[in-house]
């Protein structure tokens, strides 16, 4: 079976029957969440889902999604449209919970992450994105290998035949953007993403 459709269908029934995580009691609850448009030449991978998320079923359904697609229309590029053709995902797929004492969800950890990206590599290899937005701080991490979002945010980064663009978290919580120089280096990555969709990548 070597069509990619195919290959990418069977791939996508192994993450949606996946327990692993709840099976170990890392999770709640197993459900997990993305969009796969395919074929796609960009795709889009954040950190996990929320709570919102998980209900919906889509990336990016809660507060930190209108904050992301806000950013995106500022460049032109309205929610619907993205979503129609964008393959978005994440590093783990399923809600993490909540962290302790606090109001925020907890950042999944490096167990659940090493049970879940597996998946995550298959995706991109068989979706063979030209273009990838990274989300947040773990997926920069994971992927470039980079620990500081001001060493990232507004680069372009080119590995394994794909251009790779950082963005902060688009969490309302977050204070990364609260500097000037971090508002500035966030404007220059959503410049990029306008360049290469233009150039008709």
């Amino acid at each position: 079976m070597n069509d990619p459709t195919l290959l990418i269908e069977e791939l996508l029934k192994k993450i949606r029957s996946c327990r692993a995580c709840q099976e170990k009691g890392y999770i709640p609850e197993a459900r997990p969440v993305f969009s796969p448009v395919y074929p796609s030449s960009w795709m889009l991978i954040g950190q996990a889902p929320g709570k919102v998320e998980q209900e919906s079923g889509l990336p990016f359904m809660g507060r930190a999604g209108r904050n992301l697609f806000r950013w995106f229309k500022e460049i032109g590029w309205e929610e619907r449209g993205f979503r129609r053709s964008v393959y978005m995902t994440s590093v783990t797929r399923c809600w993490p919970g909540k962290q302790a004492r606090t109001s925020g969800d907890r950042a999944p950890s490096r167990k659940e992450i090493d049970l879940c990206l597996p998946f995550l590599m298959e995706e991109i290899e068989l979706v063979s994105p030209r273009v990838v937005i990274l989300v947040g701080k773990l997926a920069v991490k994971v992927f470039l290998n980079i620990d500081k979002l001001e060493d990232a945010v507004g680069k372009k980064f080119q590995q394994k035949g794909r251009i790779w663009i950082p963005l902060p978290h688009p969490s309302g919580a977050s204070r990364w953007l609260n500097p000037e120089e971090n508002k500035a280096r966030l404007r220059e990555a959503l410049r990029i993403i306008k360049e290469l969709r233009d150039a008709g990548n």
